[in-house]
């Protein structure tokens, strides 16, 4: 049996075919919007010459994370006097407060409060200023507190309680740092969450400190006036154990190139000569989890300042700053 088609019907069933497999490919405005955002922030990074199989910028423009802070202060001095050791160590009440900030493009505005100190709990004042750029960064720091309780002793004996109101110590820590290997590590994303961490990798820093320090105790008419500035380097790393997730660590040493030291019991001035080492160390570490247009996580910030000889007169400070946070981009 012989079946005759028509040719004009077999050209018709061809162009519908093509038109729908055609339609099928065509991407909806949905995948044409995402395809275009993923193409501009790859070339956004190539261009800041990021390596992308590393770290990325978020695709999301805005960002809204909420914070709570909490922050503490040591002193601690060692030393020997007309033959006799004497210890003593001073901790400052800690510090507790909840800010919000909103980002946009990597430029934040935040606003803290401090619930000890609106209910008048809390007398001190401190300022955290914090800046986690792709190569550069800083933090500065600036307390000036009364609330510190401890103890002296001498020879290990004979220990006095030093009550609050006593000690007022006014603190400015300082802290730069420079990113070696800014194209795969990303300090913003371990802090700022400004950039997304996306593989595991670590740069060496190269970093510059200072601290200036007035202490004034109502005991002996005693005061400490210290101001030092050091140099040094060291290393970070960001470990990406799974997709999502981010722990990071990191250590600045540096040692002390300028140091100008004395104490002043009853109007009488003695200088401190340097005594090597000498060092300021800035310490700093954070988890991060990540997911759909969510994060959470926690960081911390630690300072350690080593001046003088316990064979003298040798004074420790420590000052730290533990955060959790959650955010949400969009």
């Amino acid at each position: 049996m012989r079946v005759i088609v028509n040719s004009r019907w077999l050209l018709i069933v061809a162009l519908l075919a093509l038109v729908s497999e055609a339609t099928a490919q065509t991407p909806t405005q949905s995948e044409r919007r995402e395809w275009l955002d993923s193409a501009l922030t790859s070339r956004y990074n190539r261009n800041k010459g990021i390596d992308t199989a590393y770290i990325v910028r978020p695709q999301t423009k805005w960002t809204v994370v909420g914070r709570i802070n909490m922050s503490g202060a040591a002193l601690e001095t060692k030393g020997i006097d007309n033959g006799q050791h004497f210890n003593s160590e001073m901790i400052a009440e800690y510090k507790s407060t909840f800010s919000v900030a909103v980002s946009y493009l990597g430029v934040s505005l935040s606003v803290a409060l401090n619930p000890a100190k609106l209910m008048g709990k809390y007398h001190d004042y401190e300022l955290n200023f914090n800046s986690y750029g792709k190569r550069f960064g800083f933090d500065v720091i600036y307390q000036d507190a009364k609330n510190f309780t401890g103890w002296y002793d001498q020879n290990g004996m004979d220990r006095i309680e030093l009550p609050a109101d006593m000690l007022r110590v006014k603190t400015l820590n300082l802290n730069a740092f420079y990113v070696f290997n800014s194209r795969r590590f990303s300090y913003p994303a371990a802090f700022s969450q400004s950039y997304i961490q996306r593989r595991s990798a670590g740069s060496f820093l190269l970093a510059a400190s200072a601290m200036g320090q007035r202490a004034t105790l109502d005991w002996e008419d005693f005061q400490l006036k210290m101001t030092n500035i050091g140099i040094g380097a060291g290393y970070g790393y960001n470990y990406v154990p799974w997709q999502g997730w981010l722990l990071h660590l990191s250590a600045l040493p540096t040692f002390i190139v300028y140091s100008n030291t004395s104490m002043t019991v009853s109007d009488d001035r003695v200088p401190l000569s340097y005594h090597f080492p000498e060092v300021i160390i800035t310490g700093r570490g954070s988890v991060v989890h990540l997911w759909s247009n969510k994060f959470l996580g926690m960081s911390m910030v630690y300072n350690f300042t080593n001046i003088g000889s316990e064979e003298k007169f040798a004074v420790h400070n420590s000052k730290w700053r533990v955060r959790t946070f959650f955010g949400l981009r969009f």
